[in-house]
């Protein structure tokens, strides 16, 4: 091979040669003997090509042989045949808790367990909380820019009903308790008392006299006392407190979302519970 190589390599000297002596006149007739040699070479080299061409082929065959093999066992184990990803440890921000639908097309959120919040150092797990919506509600980004400050939990939105949003605040700010003292709305305050303390950080202004339309006291399924409110113009507000924290639901509507949608509203406030168990 090593001397078709020089061959080769010396066949385009060898052709202007030539072609210099043809314009001289004084060309000859190519010698069998090389002529033979060349296409020898020639031969060897569309050989070697070929091979290498088989073994790329080859390896490529064996390779795809081999993923198909490692995808049908995947299946076969009932393992995701899917690139492998990167799992995170801690669990931040949002976090799908949706379930559903029940027999009368709601859906219900909980409150994802481990899920963390910007609620400062220190804090213990939050219980979880849980509320009903109906069909096409679904949670927006939390920003801790918004006006509630980092205790704002969770953010949900309907752009043909309204939208909603979870507060979870320290009893601290209330109360001057032991750390695990478990505390009722009750010891905190009267529904008009809570209601005038969040209403600044829910509506960005202090509660008129006139907002408050209704107010009410009932007793949840979770087993707590729930403190609901209807305010101007159209804002449901729902509180209740289990441990050492305060958990307020406030719905809001437009006077369009409010035509269709106020008793879907309703619902959605009622339905708010904290797990106590």
């Amino acid at each position: 091979m090593e001397g078709c190589r020089a061959s080769l390599k010396s066949k385009a000297p060898r052709a202007r040669e030539a072609s210099s002596r043809s314009l001289q006149g004084r060309s000859k007739k190519p010698q069998p003997q090389r002529t033979a040699h060349r296409q020898a070479c020639i031969s060897q080299a569309a050989e070697t090509s070929s091979g290498a061409e088989d073994t790329a082929e080859s390896q490529l065959g064996r390779r795809a042989v081999l993923t198909a093999s490692a995808a049908s066992l995947a299946l076969v184990l009932g393992l995701d045949a899917r690139p492998a990803r990167a799992v995170q440890g801690a669990i931040a921000g949002r976090l799908p808790g949706l379930r559903g639908p029940d027999a009368e097309g709601w859906y219900t959120y909980t409150r994802p367990e481990g899920k963390s919040g910007g609620h400062g150092t220190g804090w213990t797990e939050i219980p979880r909380y849980s509320f009903k919506v109906p069909a096409g509600w679904s949670e927006v980004p939390v920003s801790i820019a918004d006006g509630g400050g980092t205790e704002i939990d969770l953010r949900f939105a309907n752009s043909d009903q309204g939208s909603l949003q979870v507060v979870v605040a320290p009893i601290a700010r209330f109360l001057d308790v032991d750390e695990g003292t478990k505390i009722k709305i009750e010891e905190i305050g009267s529904p008009d008392r809570i209601i005038s303390g969040f209403h600044p950080e829910i509506y960005g202004k202090p509660m008129q006299d006139d907002d408050l339309i209704q107010s009410d006291v009932i007793q949840g399924t979770d087993g707590l006392t729930h403190y609901i409110w209807e305010l101007k113009p159209h804002h449901l507000v729902g509180a209740t407190a289990y441990g050492n924290r305060m958990f307020l639901i406030a719905l809001n509507a437009n006077g369009r979302q409010w035509r269709r949608s106020a008793e879907a509203l309703r619902q959605i406030q009622t339905s708010f519970l904290v797990n106590a168990a």
